[in-house]
């Protein structure tokens, strides 16, 4: 099944379970989101794509500009172990590694999470791939993807029990907009994805493609 169609599934399952009016303010919240253009403030394709170390999820530093010197890379960014969409997309991801690998490239998840965090979904989803700690979200914030979540909508997240400021280690409720990139060799972006509705993802197919190319660019 589709990425696609996952998702569709779990919208139509959060519309039955959510009450409407907390439906509402999330879907305002992302209208709202999507008029302030932070995806087309968000850094694109052509860019350099910064060549950070962050922890992994067992606390070891990890260098993205290595990664990416050595082989082309792709790069998602997901809101964490608590987001079922974000879930749904790892486990895609999961699903076409050892096509990602075939073809001589690399795949790393970034979540603002800190390292506990990020081994929950390595654990959770049997995931054999890196995923990496943006504490703080700094390289989230290079990149042009976060935002402040609205108090209102904030409260409603802290009464589920998703404290973002104690998962991420932050004083804050920040979020990165859910995004992947795919990095050449030379550390420029060959394709960048900014879904500004956190339900919404690329197919990681469409990844895995432009990831081919631009092996075959390189060759």
């Amino acid at each position: 099944m589709a990425l696609k169609d996952e998702l569709e599934k779990m919208k139509d399952l959060a519309g039955k379970r959510l009450p409407s009016d907390v439906l509402s303010m999330m879907e305002q919240a992302t209208k709202d989101l999507a008029a302030t253009g932070i995806a087309a403030r968000a850094a694109a394709k052509g860019k350099v794509f910064p060549g950070m170390t962050l922890k992994n999820a067992l606390g070891k530093p990890v260098s993205l500009g290595a990664l990416y010197m050595e082989t082309p890379l792709i790069v998602t960014f997901y809101r964490g172990a608590w987001c079922p969409y974000c879930n749904l997309e790892l486990r895609a991801y999961q699903a076409i590694l050892p096509e990602i690998k075939a073809a001589g490239g690399q795949l790393v998840a970034v979540t603002p999470e800190l390292p506990d965090g990020a081994l929950t979904s390595v654990e959770r989803h049997g995931l054999e791939f890196e995923v990496l700690s943006d504490e703080g979200l700094a390289l989230a914030g290079v990149l042009g993807l976060t935002f402040e979540l609205p108090a209102k909508l904030a409260a409603i997240y802290g009464k589920i029990g998703n404290d973002l400021p104690k998962l991420n280690g932050t004083d804050d409720w920040v979020l990165p907009v859910p995004a992947t990139y795919v990095v050449g060799t030379d550390g420029r972006i060959a394709l960048a994805n900014v879904e500004v509705d956190y339900r919404d993802r690329m197919e990681p197919r469409t990844a895995l493609k432009a990831l081919k190319e631009t092996i075959t660019q390189a060759a």
